[in-house]
């Protein structure tokens, strides 16, 4: 198996340009912040980012819990990887991750420096001590089960290649549970009022209540409608599932598992 490391100091844009250096090097698996990540998803392993101390996503990071170790080389073993991007920020963190997962050391290391601009070092930098972001090189949805409640942002990134723009990338600004900036939070009041403000938006919603279950990955809504008499009911129960999940997704970040619509009462339309 071919290893490729990728070094570069906390915040200096390596997860940013993880997926191009793949590419570039003939790669289709990487392994960052304790994710083997395979195009543009996931396909072993728990992020270092959902820890909640740094100590901890230090230790995600590089496979000190054996049973996520195990799981992470049980699925190389089985994926029959031929080359694999490993990430870290020095030498001895890819030292680390190689003896961990059983890879052999990197046949070749490149350096953050070589491959980003000072600018897009600082740029990097500026936005990780000041906002508290971090990146994730796949999706949002391929990572919204592990980071429900926490500030998510989708970034495509476009390259220029001859005279159109190509796109080639796809990645998950977000705010790690171990960040010292605050918590994030939303009550299930604010998820109520989304959910309930989104449905009435459909013709022939005339009010109604919504529940809320909470799971570890995720949410799941509950809502029992009034719908005015004589309107179709099915279109609308339709209607309101998707246009509900679609504005709490996007308003909260929270990942919506299931919605279910019941039609409790019909009442007359006011003239």
């Amino acid at each position: 198996m071919r290893t490729v490391a990728l070094v570069g100091k906390s915040g200096t844009g390596k997860s940013h340009k993880a997926q191009l250096v793949a590419g570039q090097n003939n790669l289709e698996y990487i392994i960052d912040d304790g994710l083997l990540i395979y195009g543009n998803r996931v396909v072993a392993g728990i992020s270092a980012k959902r820890e909640e101390t740094k100590l901890g996503a230090v230790k995600r990071a590089i496979f000190q819990d054996p049973a996520h170790a195990q799981e992470v080389r049980d699925k190389i073993a089985e994926l029959n990887i031929s080359g694999i991007l490993v990430i870290g920020t020095s030498q001895k963190m890819i030292a680390s991750i190689c003896k961990a997962l059983d890879l052999p050391l990197p046949e070749k290391v490149i350096n953050i420096e070589d491959i980003s601009t000072p600018s897009e070092i600082n740029t990097a930098r500026r936005i990780r001590s000041l906002d508290g972001k971090h990146v994730i090189p796949v999706p949002t949805l391929e990572i919204k089960k592990n980071f429900s409640g926490y500030l998510l942002d989708p970034l495509r990134i476009f390259y220029r290649k001859g005279k159109q723009d190509v796109l080639i990338t796809e990645k998950t600004v977000v705010r790690p549970t171990y960040s010292y900036r605050g918590k994030y939070t939303i009550s299930d009041t604010t998820v109520n009022q989304i959910a309930l403000y989104a449905a009435r938006r459909v013709k022939g919603v005339a009010g109604g209540r919504v529940t809320i279950e909470n799971c570890s990955e995720g949410i799941i809504l509950n809502l029992e409608l009034t719908i005015e008499y004589g309107m179709p009911l099915r279109p609308i129960l339709e209607q309101v599932q998707e246009g509900v999940r679609n504005s709490v997704e996007r308003m909260t970040a929270l990942n919506v598992l299931k919605t279910h619509v019941v039609a409790k009462k019909f009442c007359f339309k006011e003239s």
